[in-house]
């Protein structure tokens, strides 16, 4: 079983960067972030896999967060630029054993989910 830890999250003013991060328990060979606003589907926001080769990005925030991480310390990033309200939501780590099949922003795929960190943005 692993655990995953997100942190990060608050509220910055739109157009401003935040960065989240998530500490997992153990090794994981694809890493995820997702994100569910009030009254909507959680959504897939950026996927990656074990060395950074692939990453995936949803359509709204693709050239605006990039997903990185170091596998030394088993955790995984979402850095958030040029923020906009649409971006309001609470933010899931999620994680998976590989290797990618299917869609990388299918939920039900992966196995391991954080609590979740809430991000909003003041204008």
């Amino acid at each position: 079983q692993v655990q995953l830890v997100e942190s990060g999250g608050g509220s910055v003013q739109a157009g401003g960067s935040l960065r989240l991060s998530c500490a997992a328990s153990g090794y994981t060979t694809i890493m995820a972030w997702f994100r569910q606003a009030p009254g909507k589907e959680r959504e897939g926001v950026a996927s990656i896999v074990t060395g950074g080769t692939l990453r995936y990005y949803a359509d709204s925030v693709r050239c605006r967060f990039t997903i990185s991480r170091d596998n030394a310390k088993n955790t995984a990033y979402l850095q958030m630029n040029n923020r906009k309200p649409e971006d309001i939501a609470k933010y899931y780590c999620a994680a998976r054993p590989g290797p990618y099949g299917g869609k990388w922003y299918d939920a039900l795929a992966y196995v391991y989910w954080g609590q979740g960190t809430q991000v909003t943005v003041s204008s």
